[in-house]
């Protein structure tokens, strides 16, 4: 599933054909993805002019001067496509601007989603009104941290994907955060001291923007909305890496918990937590 690195990169790359434009074909090719869309999302589209692009934890946002807002989710194997030379069946929406730009979400197992709010009430979207800080925003702080994890004896890592911590953390950059962090994914989070909880914070901000700048991980049939494929995975230091080596030499480890895979370093992250403050 495209994470925040992902979606970051999706929303910086529609950035240049669709901001100030304006849209003069909104073509919802289906009925629904996930879950229905928005039956006057042509009607309400059509005609106007793109404000502004942004993101919201995994969600990308497209405001509009009709004082509306699409908000999209990429799913399992969404992507947008710049500029198709044809339309494919698995092209649910299609857009095109008075510059001549075509644009088309794709998502071949339809996981994804497509909504449409007055962006005056966007935060009260039914998905938004939980979320916790932005990870590279000014919300999250070891103190954050500090607050959440208090009391808590579930691990880390589970806490870290729990959006309501965390906004938009996923699988893949919660195991190198706490690996670069030297922190055991199983740990109990509130047994981890201020000063770790900084390093975490740390490392969370420094591996979403390495990936970002790296067009993020390509998994699947994720790929950028040039066409490219996102080469972070290069430069996973645990994720996927069973078996293979870690920096210091120590044999890479992966684990199942509650059905999703972590990748771990037993020497590097061997409970590597200094006293609880």
């Amino acid at each position: 599933m495209p994470e925040l690195p992902e979606v970051e990169t999706t929303v910086r790359g529609l950035r240049p054909p669709l901001e100030g434009q304006r849209l003069v074909t909104v073509d919802p090719r289906r009925p629904d993805l996930r879950r229905p869309i928005p039956a006057d999302l042509r009607q309400r589209l059509t005609g106007a002019t793109v404000t502004r692009l942004g993101r919201r934890a995994k969600y990308g946002l497209i405001e509009t001067d009709r004082g509306d807002t699409l908000i999209f989710h990429l799913g399992m194997s969404g992507s947008w496509r710049i500029d198709p030379s044809e339309i494919g069946k698995h092209d649910h929406l299609v857009i095109e601007t008075a510059a001549g730009r075509r644009l088309a979400l794709n998502d071949p197992r339809r996981f994804g989603s497509l909504d449409l709010v007055a962006t005056d009430a966007v935060e009260d979207f039914p998905a938004f009104r939980a979320l916790g800080p932005e990870p590279l925003g000014p919300g999250l702080s070891a103190a954050h941290l500090k607050a959440a994890f208090a009391g808590r004896v579930a691990p880390v890592k589970a806490l870290l994907l729990d959006q309501r911590i965390v906004a938009g953390l996923g699988n893949i950059y919660v195991c190198e955060a706490l690996n670069i962090a030297k922190i055991a994914p199983t740990i109990a989070a509130g047994r981890i001291g201020a000063g770790k909880l900084a390093t975490l914070v740390d490392a969370i901000r420094d591996v979403l923007a390495a990936a970002i700048e790296a067009g993020g991980s390509s998994l699947r049939d994720y790929v950028q909305p040039n066409g490219e494929l996102g080469y972070f995975a290069n430069q996973w230091r645990v994720y996927g890496r069973e078996g293979e080596l870690c920096a210091c030499g120590t044999v890479i480890r992966r684990r199942v918990d509650s059905g999703r895979s972590t990748f771990y370093c037993p020497r590097c992250q061997r409970g590597t937590v200094d006293a609880a403050a």
